[in-house]
């Protein structure tokens, strides 16, 4: 009887596995997309979907990929930016957290948000998104405010977390539950044609420098508004400094915060 290594080594094309074999091989064995493709992974080949990654990542870094967690605080505008390209990068597992359902506002920079989707839960819009881009993506989701109480139970299997909320209160809250349990977080905000990222690493301050000197509960996005393209240019920087985390890459806004101008194009790293 054939084994699961040997149809997808006689199904290869080259050193890459398309999605209809992927599927195929699911059926016939009676395995999950993400089985199939842990093994794939593992025999040194390559989902197809992933074929324009690879002059970026190895096999092996893909690899890593695949077998790592990803937790998403906010599921809304820079949220649904970082969900979307965890799931094409190929991230194993995504955590989605948000209370929160579409309103008409969202409609101008959610990615995800759409005039059939009002009223519905964005954790699982998410979910279905995901499902649809890459379906070896499992994606849990908790349709709950993260706070000190529940924050490490929600966190617990996540290797970097995705602050993508838009209250300074829940910000630290979320700072101080990974710092408790030693996971890096990546912080991203917007107002009008600015935002700023930063990589908290465990056992530093960084959010809590940023926002030091902020009395207000809710930032200057309140007076600047939040357009579609600084949500997309921030949430991307955010989705590429966790994707340098998981792959153990230098991140250079250790200790620092990039701020993004895109009126006037400047990028600055400001140390903290």
């Amino acid at each position: 009887m054939t084994t699961l290594h040997e149809f997808i080594l006689a199904h290869a094309q080259g050193n890459t596995v398309t999605l209809h074999i992927q599927s195929e091989a699911a059926l016939k064995f009676g395995l999950s997309i993400s089985r199939v493709e842990e093994v794939i992974l593992e025999l040194d080949l390559l989902p197809s979907r992933y074929e324009r990654n690879r002059e970026t990542f190895t096999v092996g870094e893909q690899r890593i990929l695949f077998r790592s967690n990803v937790a998403v605080v906010g599921c809304g505008g820079l949220g649904g930016y970082v969900i979307e390209e965890m799931a094409r990068l190929g991230i194993g597992h995504i955590m989605v957290i948000d209370p929160d359902a579409f309103e008409e506002h969202n409609l101008n920079r959610q990615i995800m948000s759409t005039v059939s989707l009002l009223g519905k839960p964005k954790v699982q819009a998410a979910c279905e998104r995901v499902r649809e881009i890459n379906p070896a993506t499992s994606v849990t989701m908790r349709m709950d405010f993260l706070t000190h109480e529940n924050g490490q139970y929600l966190l617990r299997d996540a290797d970097v977390v995705i602050d993508a909320l838009d209250t300074i209160p829940a910000r630290l809250h979320l700072a101080d539950v990974c710092n408790a349990m030693r996971i890096h977080i990546v912080h991203g905000s917007i107002a009008g044609w600015y935002g700023q990222i930063a990589v908290q690493l465990p056992g530093e301050d960084t959010i809590k420098k940023i926002f030091s000197h902020v009395e207000a509960e809710q930032g200057v996005e309140q007076h600047l508004g939040t357009p579609s393209f600084t949500t997309a240019v921030v949430g991307s920087l955010q989705a590429a400094e966790a994707c340098k985390i998981l792959l153990n890459r230098n991140s250079v806004l250790r200790g620092k915060m990039l701020s993004v101008n895109l009126l006037d194009m400047d990028f600055t790293l400001i140390p903290l």
